[in-house]
């Protein structure tokens, strides 16, 4: 997977990799176990400041998505399990009122949200133990 960088963007670069990378392995793009390339590397193809890259790996990190191994490099992670449901429940529960807020002041109505909810949830992989997702994508 390619990480692009907006830099007309005002989201901060090292946000853009978090957002990228966590879509890339919610979408099947980045396989769990799959190692990305390191903090040089990245920093190197993206022309970026390394700090920039390794801030990025680390709020991944911190959030379960990616795993450092010492020698070896930076991992997707098995998502996390650990998490109560409840407390799993609860923060899905959030980014689902903010879409919902959201489509309501765009004017959408319910039928319309749903209908593209169940489109556009055919992009990702919901199964990390099957094959990867389709990697067509429909923006």
């Amino acid at each position: 997977m390619k990480v692009i960088i907006e830099t007309s963007s005002r989201v901060p670069v090292y946000q853009q990799i978090v957002t990228q990378i966590r879509e890339g392995i919610a979408r099947g793009l980045i396989q769990v176990g799959e190692r990305l390339p390191s903090v040089r590397e990245m920093s190197r193809d993206l022309v970026v400041n390394p700090n920039t890259i390794a801030k990025a790996y680390t709020e991944l990190e911190r959030q379960g998505i990616l795993n450092t191994r010492p020698g070896l490099g930076v991992f997707a992670a098995q998502p996390r399990s650990e998490l109560l449901h409840d407390i799993r429940s609860e923060r899905l529960k959030e980014g689902i009122d903010r879409l919902l807020t959201e489509a309501v002041h765009l004017g959408f109505n319910r039928e319309e949200v749903i209908r593209l909810i169940e489109d556009r949830s055919r992009a990702f992989q919901w199964d990390h133990s099957s094959t990867p997702a389709k990697k067509n994508r429909r923006d």
